[in-house]
């Protein structure tokens, strides 16, 4: 994670997830979850998707728009951050469980605990974004899109939707065909949601000009 973040320049947006994340999972006390195979799990799935988008290859559909757009100068830093976590949600975290069942030899409930503890990490991650990607004063209005955008998506709802999709990942284990087809219309959803959550967005304070210009077009041509 170190070496990974020492490489990206600092105004990347996946940089701007990747140095929160590494943060809290480098903190120490109380409030940060020890790390759990689940939990370790979920984060080479991430590496795994930084590698492969750094090679040139083909990353989850979940993670696409992050390493599409991390350069966009109009997605905001919150933007990524908050779509990364959604990644790691809505289908890296599923798999993860069934990958730690497989090496366990274990059923789903008997990770309840470790999946809990990863959502309480997941939950302190988003809660230091929102406390640490500081938006703006512009993007603090309950009118604008961005707000009601990234307000639309709930990480407690994530998380019992990833607890389903787990489980019947296993129960699909036995049908590897189905239960591939199963996770790439999980990933293609994450994708989906990803994109829209990375919807490129400029404060109307910059988009004034433009308007003035074109109602004084418009007043000319009448």
């Amino acid at each position: 994670m170190r070496a990974v973040r020492s490489a990206w320049p600092a105004g990347d947006g996946v940089t701007v997830f990747h140095r929160v994340f590494l943060a809290v999972l480098e903190s120490a006390g109380p409030a940060v979850p020890p790390p759990n195979p689940l939990g370790i799990r979920l984060t080479e799935r991430y590496l795994s998707a930084v590698e492969t988008a750094a090679d040139g290859g083909r990353a989850p559909a979940c993670w696409r728009p992050l390493f599409h757009y991390r350069r966009h100068p109009d997605v905001r830093p919150r933007q990524f951050a908050l779509a990364a976590i959604h990644a790691l949600t809505a289908h890296d975290l599923a798999p993860a469980v069934v990958d730690i069942c497989r090496t366990a030899d274990c059923e789903p409930p008997a990770l309840e605990g470790e999946f809990d503890r990863v959502g309480d990490l997941l939950t302190l991650l988003e809660e230091r974004i929102r406390e640490e990607v500081a938006p703006g004063p512009e993007l603090l209005r309950v009118t604008d899109p961005l707000t009601h955008l990234l307000g639309s998506w709930n990480l407690e709802r994530a998380r019992e939707a990833a607890w389903s999709s787990a489980r019947v990942l296993w129960a699909l284990r036995d049908a590897p065909p189905l239960a591939e087809e199963f996770r790439e219309r999980m990933d293609e959803a994450a994708g989906l949601a990803a994109r829209c959550m990375l919807t490129p967005w400029r404060p109307e304070t910059d988009r004034t000009e433009p308007q003035k210009l074109s109602a004084q077009q418009g007043s000319g041509l009448r």
